[in-house]
């Protein structure tokens, strides 16, 4: 049973009608029902990938109503503002290949929110009201960009970065002050399923924009850079920045109408966060005799440091400060070791998460406060398991009344999921890294399954760690057992390796090999049948496998893969060099390929595609760069004159991946055919395929 329905529902279910059409395509794919199908059925494919009933919650300041993200239809999602008091649901959706995407309460009736084309590409920002959302009206339209700070006294006032080369700007990005109460100039129609931009002429998408800028900001002026992030005082005032020019970081701050340079070293530091003192700065701090990098604060004018914020022993700092909703005050942490934990440096919140978890309901569950009301007397709670997917609830301690909102993915049956256990194992030079495995049912060391190596989509910025991943169940229902290998690249491990090993991308396969042969090596999967399946620079990973452990792999599946020739990646990227910053930090990290064309070639897996043994499956989209698509082919058609069944998938409208739902289902139907046919399966456990 789902553990939300074990609760009294105080506040009621959210429901999933939003107003919103159901289309044949919608209907095919069932996505009216939201119970799980019959213990003794199969799950669908498309149960572990449609998107979350509800997401990314957040609560105003009085405490009286709860804004989300919601499931629109099979590829889409939608504002829904949630009365806490009433139980009413008012929700607010944009027409067309769109989606809300984030939304930021700034006063107790107004919120702001962003609409995002064709997943990806130009945003809509949007103010509105609870109670008339289908009147809600665009700030700025035609953008790139992020909101920065809601200032505590000056909350309709936000602060939003825009993207350089954009009706609002010129060569270079921009901060803007947006009065996010006015409402003339608001030249389309975004009620209910109203338009989007698209139609209208340029020159009136800026003159409706002129009329939501309360100010404009000093530009950093970086001539062949960029900037690449903002961040302002606990008081809301901007302050500091981040450029990149000619691939190296550089932290800025804005002295009077200045941008000034700091002397802070970028390549051995990552800024987090402002603090909550003027001039302070959070970082990542610097690699000290291998030791674990804690959350340092910094004057941020001549980088003396203030002491830690944060230290753990184990972990470089991988997550995200809570700052108090009202002051702005830095409460706690939320970062990732080998569980996902919490700080708190505030007694109050420390002793409100001690009560939470100690809960009969929370038993076996990671619970976060996700926010409070002004006076913190109204919890915003996310709970989660490797098993259970977030459920969202809401506590009055005023009352002391507690109950769900909403579980994200009512359709899962955590009973039927598979529980995720982590192993250490050790690179070729003698560290110990975290590597997370999901056993099948029935599976053991007399019963060994097939194996699914999963390796993290991106280096740097994210880790695996302990928590519910569909991907994963999806295969583990099919009869796979599935690793997780973290590597060197994954973040919370930086403090451990020298700096250069971070754009080491050989290491970092070769880490993903040792944890593939250490987990083997523990007899509960079958060293015949092994595959890898990776998405982006996962995909490179995987790719690179094939190419370089050609008995170690039965088969390869690469989705979007970033580069199959690292060199080929680089030139392609030149072209694009005064737009985006990607190649001078490649070159500025990894070489120039032309001086060094040896060591590029060690780090191509096309350039070593005759050495694959694996049957490969290239999935690429319409959008991902035209000399990817064309390698990809490339790379398949050596490797089909040693497997036969190599192949390639091409999807329409997708890019970096595969967000579309029916294309989704599409991808993981023929991997899972794939993987079936080139590894053969495990013996089904019942109610699986």
């Amino acid at each position: 049973m789902d553990y939300c329905r074990k609760l009294l529902p105080r506040f009621g279910a959210l429901a999933l009608a939003l107003a919103l059409p159901c289309l044949a395509k919608a209907e095919k794919l069932d996505l009216d029902r939201t119970d799980p199908v019959p213990a003794n059925q199969p799950i669908p494919v498309m149960d572990f990938f449609r998107p979350e009933i509800l997401k990314n919650p957040t609560v105003n300041l009085a405490g009286t109503h709860v804004a989300a993200i919601v499931a629109a239809d099979q590829d889409h999602t939608s504002l829904m503002v949630y009365d806490l008091k009433t139980q009413k649901i008012e929700s607010y959706s944009s027409r067309g290949d769109s989606d809300v995407t984030i939304v930021q309460w700034l006063t107790d009736d107004l919120l702001t929110f962003t609409i995002n084309y064709q997943k990806g590409g130009n945003y809509v920002f949007c103010a509105g009201h609870p109670g008339i959302l289908g009147q809600s009206y665009p700030l700025l339209q035609n953008v790139t960009g992020a909101l920065i700070v809601v200032p505590p006294n000056d909350r309709t006032h936000p602060l939003a970065s825009v993207g350089p080369h954009t009706s609002n700007t010129g060569q270079y990005g921009e901060v803007m002050t947006l009065d996010a109460e006015l409402n003339r100039g608001a030249l389309l129609d975004l009620s209910g399923n109203g338009a989007l931009v698209g139609g209208q002429a340029l020159a009136d998408v800026e003159e409706a924009n002129l009329h939501h800028i309360a100010a404009r900001h000093p530009v950093m002026e970086t001539p062949n850079g960029f900037d690449l992030g903002y961040w302002a005082t606990k008081e809301g005032k901007l302050a500091f920045a981040v450029s990149s020019t000619n691939g190296v970081l550089t932290l800025q701050r804005l002295e009077g109408d200045k941008w000034v340079k700091c002397p802070e070293n970028l390549d051995e530091m990552d800024v987090i966060e402002s603090g909550d003192n003027p001039g302070e700065i959070i970082v990542l701090g610097q690699r000290s005799e291998g030791k674990h990098r804690p959350l340092e604060i910094l004057n941020a004018a001549d980088g003396v440091s203030h002491g830690n914020l944060l230290e753990d022993p184990h972990y470089d700092f991988d997550g995200r400060l809570y700052r108090d909703p009202v002051s702005r005050t830095i409460l706690g942490a939320f970062y990732d070791r080998a569980i996902p934990t919490v700080v708190w440096f505030d007694e109050g919140m420390k002793k409100l998460q001690s009560s939470l978890e100690k809960l009969p309901v929370f038993k076996g569950l990671v619970v976060r406060i996700l926010g409070n009301n002004a006076d913190r007397s109204g919890i915003l709670i996310e709970a989660f398991s490797d098993t259970h997917p977030s459920g969202y609830f809401w506590a009055d301690l005023k009352t002391k009344s507690f109950g769900p909102i909403k579980n994200s993915r009512p359709w899962i049956d955590p009973a039927r999921m598979q529980p995720m256990s982590m192993i250490k194992y050790k690179t070729r030079d003698g560290h110990a890294l975290d590597a997370y495995f999901t056993l099948p049912a029935g599976a053991s060391k007399q019963n060994p399954s097939p194996l699914v190596v999963l390796p993290p989509t991106w280096y740097q910025i994210n880790r695996t760690t302990w928590g519910f991943d569909p991907e994963v169940q999806f295969f583990v229902s099919r009869g796979y057992a599935v690793l997780q290998p973290n590597h060197r690249g994954s973040a919370g491990y930086t403090g451990m390796f020298p700096t250069a090993d971070e754009w080491d991308f050989r290491k970092m396969y070769e880490d993903v090999t040792d944890a593939t042969k250490t987990f083997l090596a523990l007899g509960f999967a079958d060293r015949s049948r092994v595959a890898i399946v990776g998405t982006s620079f996962g995909g490179f990973l995987a790719l690179s496998g094939a190419a370089y452990e050609p008995g170690l792999y039965q088969c390869a599946v690469a989705i979007s893969p970033a580069a199959l020739d690292l060199a080929k990646y680089i030139q392609e990227n030149k072209y694009n060099q005064y737009s985006d910053s990607t190649y001078s930090r490649l070159v500025y990290k990894l070489g120039d390929p032309k001086a060094d064309a040896a060591k590029f070639d060690a780090l191509s897996p096309l350039r070593h595609a005759e050495q694959i043994q694996a049957a490969v499956l290239i999935c690429t989209g319409e959008y991902d760069p035209t000399f990817v698509t064309k390698e990809a082919k490339e790379l398949v058609s050596i490797a089909k004159k040693n497997r036969a069944t190599s192949d390639t998938i091409y999807f329409l409208n997708e890019a970096g991946g595969v967000r579309h739902l029916a294309n989704k289902v599409e991808l993981y139907s023929k991997i899972d055919a794939f993987l079936a046919q080139n590894l053969g399966r495990a013996p089904a456990p019942a109610g699986t395929p």
